[in-house]
C-alpha cells in the first residue's frame, strides 16, 4: 500500500477537529471570528491537500484492489464483526476529492457571507461536522460505518437548515428534513438486516464478492434488499415520494444550501447505488424502478421550477431534477455516468447557489441601507443586476450553460452520457426508449427555467428600487474568488469522461472498472454505433439550444413587475407555483391524520385515559381505598378486635375441616 494512502484517516479527522475547536470557541470566545475563519477554512483546505496526496498515491495502482484500513473493532458480537474501517478505491477517491474540494470553496465563501451573523462560530462548527460525516459516509468500508455518516449528515442538515431557529418557519424546515429522512433511513436499516441474514457480513468486500454465490439474478432477496436501499436513497437524495423536504431546506444560509446540494448529503443516495452496483445489477427489477423514479422525478421537479419566484427554490427543484438524472444513469447500469454527472453537478450547482448567495447578499445590503423590507430572494425584486454585479452574472451564465447542456461545458458531457446509455438500453427493452424521451423533455425544461432565472435576475430593468439600486455592489472577493474556481470546473470537468466518438473517451469509466467489474457480468453491454451517438449528441444540442431560445423569445424581463405589484397567478401557473399541491396532499393524507391520532388516541385516550387514569391514578385510588378500609377496621375497641378474631378463627377451622 502506498504510504500516502495510509494518511486517509487525517482527511476525516481534520474537519472533526475543526468542529470541536469552533464548538469550544462558540461557547467561550464567540467574538473571535478570525480564529473561527482560520480554523473552519484551514481544516478543509488541509483535508483537501491530504486527499490530493492520497489520490496521488493511489494513482500508482489505479486498477488494483481497494485498500481497507482497519483502526479498531467496533461491534464484535457472535458472528457479527464490524470494524471501524475506511476503504480507499477509485470510487471513494473521486467522492473524497469532490467533498473536500467543493466544501473548502463553500467554507471560503461563507467567511464573507456569514461575517455579520452572531452565530458565526456555531455555523462553522456545524459546517465542519457536516463535512466530517460526509467523509465517513463515502470512505466507510462497511454498511454500519457508512450508516453513521448517513445519519450524521441528516443530523447536520437539521442543525444547519434550522440554523436561524428563532424563526419558526426555519425550525419547521429543519424538522421536516429530519423526519422525512428518517422514513428513508428505515429502508436502509431493513436492507442491512437482510444483507447480514443472507451473507453473514456487512463488509463491502465480503458482501459484494460473495454476492454472485449468495444471490440469484432477479431473486426475491436481492430485489428486496435493493428496493430497501433505494427507499433510503429517495429520502436522502430527495426523490419521489420523499423529495418535498429539499426545497424547504432553502430556509438555511445559502452556503448551506450549496453544501447540501452540491457536495454532501443529497448525492449520498447516488453514491450508495454506485457502491452497491453488483447488487442492483443482479436485481433488474430494482434497477428499472431506480431509473423510472429518477427520470419521473427529473421531469416532475423541472415543471415546478418553471414557475418558482424564489431564486433558491428554482435551484432547489433543479437539484431534485438533476439528482433524477443521476438515478437514471445508475438505474440503467451506467454507474460511472451517474457519478460523472454527480461530479459535474457539484461544480455548476455550487456555482449557481453561491452566485445566488452573492445576489441575495447584495440585495440585503441595499435594503439595509434604505430600510426596505422586500424579499431579497424573489426574482421579481431583482432585474438588471449584471450592470452592478458583472462578475457574478458572467460566472452564473457559465453554470447555466453547463446545466442546460450546451456542448463544450461539463454538464453537456455528463447529461448526454446518461441519456445515451438510456437510449442504448432500448435495444434490450422498449421501456428505456420511453425513459429517454422523458429525460430529453426534462433537459428541455431545464434549459428553459435556468434561462428564465438568469433573464429575470440579471437582465431587463432593475426592480429593486431606485434608492436600493444606488447601493448594489459586487460581492467581496472572498465570495467571488470561489466562484471563479467553480466556473473552471463547470467548463473543463467534462473532459474526464468524453463520449466514445471523441479521442480520450471514457476515462472515468475505465477508472471505475475495478469497482464495477462484478456488475458487468449481469448487465447487457451498453453500445451505440458511431452514427447513432453523433445523432444523439445532435439531438441533445438542439434540445439545449431550443430551451434557451424559447425562454429568450417568450419571456420579457423588461415588463416583469416587482413582487409587491405582481398580479396573483391562476390556472396552471398557480398549480406549478404551489408545486402541484404535493405538500397539501401529504398534509391531508399523512400529517393531519397522524396529528389527530397522536392527540386523540395516543394522548387523550391512551396517555390520559388508560395510563394516567386507569394505571397511575387507578393505582393511587386503589391504595387510598385499601387504606380507608384498613383505617375503618382499626377502631381501637377491644370488643371489636375479639369479634374479628373469633370470626376469623371459625372461618379458618371451617376451611381446614
Amino acid at each position: 500500500m502506498p504510504a500516502s494512502v495510509g494518511w486517509v484517516w487525517l482527511v476525516v479527522v481534520l474537519p472533526f477537529a475543526g468542529f470541536l475547536a469552533n464548538g469550544l470557541i462558540s461557547f467561550f470566545w464567540p467574538k473571535a471570528k478570525r480564529a473561527v475563519s482560520a480554523i473552519g477554512v484551514g481544516v478543509l483546505v488541509a483535508a483537501f491537500a491530504v486527499a490530493v496526496s492520497v489520490v496521488n498515491g493511489l494513482s500508482s495502482d489505479l486498477h488494483g484492489a481497494p485498500y481497507v484500513l482497519t483502526y479498531w473493532s467496533w461491534m464484535p458480537v457472535g458472528e457479527l464483526e464490524i470494524a471501524v474501517a475506511l476503504q480507499v478505491d477509485q470510487l471513494s477517491a473521486v467522492m473524497m476529492m469532490i467533498v473536500t474540494g467543493i466544501s473548502a470553496l463553500i467554507h471560503i465563501f461563507s467567511v464573507g457571507y456569514m461575517r455579520d451573523d452572531p452565530g458565526y462560530p456555531r455555523y462553522f462548527s456545524y459546517l465542519n461536522l457536516f463535512v466530517f460525516f460526509m467523509l465517513v459516509l463515502v470512505l466507510g468500508a462497511n454498511f454500519p460505518v457508512m450508516f453513521v455518516g448517513w445519519e450524521g449528515v441528516g443530523l447536520c442538515s437539521y442543525l444547519l437548515i434550522g440554523f436561524w431557529y428563532l424563526d419558526k418557519s426555519n425550525a419547521d424546515a429543519g424538522k421536516k428534513a429530519f423526519i422525512m429522512n428518517r422514513i428513508g433511513d428505515f429502508g436502509f436499516l431493513i436492507a442491512m438486516f437482510l444483507i447480514f441474514q443472507a451473507t453473514g457480513s456487512l463488509s463491502f468486500a465480503e458482501v459484494f464478492e460473495g454476492a454472485p454465490s449468495t444471490f440469484t439474478i432477479n431473486g426475491g432477496t436481492v430485489t428486496l434488499i435493493t428496493l430497501a436501499l433505494f427507499l433510503g436513497c429517495t429520502g436522502k437524495s430527495a426523490q419521489i415520494p420523499l423529495f418535498t423536504w429539499l426545497p424547504d431546506a432553502m430556509a438555511g444560509p445559502t452556503p448551506v444550501s450549496a453544501l447540501i446540494h452540491a457536495a454532501t448529503m443529497v448525492t449520498a443516495g447516488v453514491y450508495l447505488i454506485a457502491r452497491a452496483n453488483v447488487l442492483f445489477a443482479m436485481a433488474p427489477i430494482s434497477s428499472v424502478v431506480v431509473a423510472t423514479v429518477g427520470v419521473v422525478t427529473a421531469l416532475f421537479a423541472a415543471t415546478i421550477a418553471l414557475k418558482q419566484w424564489d431564486i433558491k427554490k428554482v435551484l432547489a427543484y433543479s437539484t431534485v431534477s438533476q439528482l433524477g438524472y443521476m438515478f437514471l444513469g445508475v438505474g440503467v447500469g451506467a454507474y460511472a455516468g451517474g457519478i460523472f454527472h454527480l461530479a459535474t453537478h457539484a461544480f455548476f450547482k455550487a456555482l449557481l447557489f453561491l452566485g445566488s448567495g452573492s445576489v441575495i447578499f447584495a440585495l440585503h445590503r441595499a435594503y439595509h441601507h434604505t430600510g426596505s423590507h422586500e424579499d431579497a430572494q424573489d426574482m421579481r425584486n431583482m432585474g438588471g443586476l449584471r450592470q452592478y454585479m458583472p462578475w457574478t452574472a458572467t460566472l452564473m451564465w457559465i453554470a447555466t450553460l453547463a446545466i442546460a447542456g450546451i456542448p463544450g461545458f461539463s454538464g453537456f458531457f455528463s447529461k448526454d452520457g446518461i441519456l445515451a446509455a438510456t437510449f442504448a438500453r432500448g435495444h434490450d427493452h422498449p421501456v428505456f426508449y420511453f425513459l429517454w424521451i422523458l429525460g430529453a423533455a426534462a433537459a428541455l425544461l431545464t434549459a428553459f427555467y435556468m434561462t428564465r432565472l438568469m433573464l429575470y435576475t440579471f437582465h431587463g430593468r432593475n426592480r429593486s428600487g431606485k434608492d436600493e439600486a444606488k447601493h448594489l455592489l459586487e460581492a467581496p472577493w472572498v465570495m467571488t474568488a470561489p466562484l471563479l474556481v467553480l466556473a473552471l470546473g463547470s467548463i473543463f470537468a467534462g473532459v474526464v469522461n468524453l463520449p466514445h466518438v471523441l479521442p480520450g473517451a471514457g476515462w472515468l469509466e475505465h477508472l471505475f472498472e475495478p469497482v464495477t467489474e462484478l456488475s458487468h457480468r449481469y448487465l447487457p453491454e451498453i453500445h451505440l454505433s458511431v452514427t447513432t451517438e453523433w445523432v444523439l449528441i445532435g439531438v441533445a444540442t438542439v434540445i439545449a439550444v431550443a430551451g434557451i431560445s424559447a425562454a429568450a423569445v417568450t419571456l420579457k424581463p423588461e415588463s416583469l413587475k416587482a413582487a409587491r405589484e405582481a398580479p396573483e397567478e391562476s390556472g396552471l401557473q398557480r398549480v406549478l407555483l404551489r408545486k402541484w399541491y404535493v405538500d397539501e396532499i401529504y398534509d391531508a393524507l399523512f400529517v393531519r391524520p397522524t396529528v389527530w391520532i397522536s392527540r386523540n388516541v395516543l394522548w387523550r385516550f391512551m396517555d390520559v385515559g388508560v395510563i394516567d387514569g386507569a394505571l397511575v391514578n387507578g393505582s393511587a385510588w386503589s391504595a387510598r381505598a385499601v387504606g380507608f378500609i384498613g383505617s375503618a377496621v382499626q377502631t381501637g375497641r377491644l370488643a371489636w378486635y375479639l369479634l374479628v378474631f373469633v370470626i376469623g378463627t371459625l372461618v379458618l377451622l371451617r376451611a381446614v375441616m
